[in-house]
């Protein structure tokens, strides 16, 4: 289930996830960390697990702190999987 997202004008297919930038120590690349709740099987109580992933910032404006939108494009290096669209 692809889902179009619009921003300036440009059209991305993907998955679109939002979390915290955690780091943004590197060039032109943010660690941002998506957590989301789960319900257990058995036990029916919710909890939370958290994901990072490397994304794509081109003009090194995000900041740690920051809450970011992300969606999936094509492999930009070994790690990074993601594009910053918006904050």
């Amino acid at each position: 289930m692809a889902k179009k997202i619009q921003e300036k004008n440009i059209e991305h297919k993907g998955n679109a996830l939002k979390g915290v930038v955690v780091s943004d120590k590197m060039d032109k690349t943010i660690v941002v960390k998506v957590s989301r709740f789960i319900k257990h099987p058995l036990y029916g109580k919710f909890y939370q697990v958290s994901k990072k992933y490397k994304a794509h910032d081109e003009e090194n404006k995000y900041k740690i702190g920051d809450n970011v939108e992300i969606v999936e494009t094509k492999p930009i290096s070994k790690d990074k999987h993601f594009k910053v669209i918006s904050k």
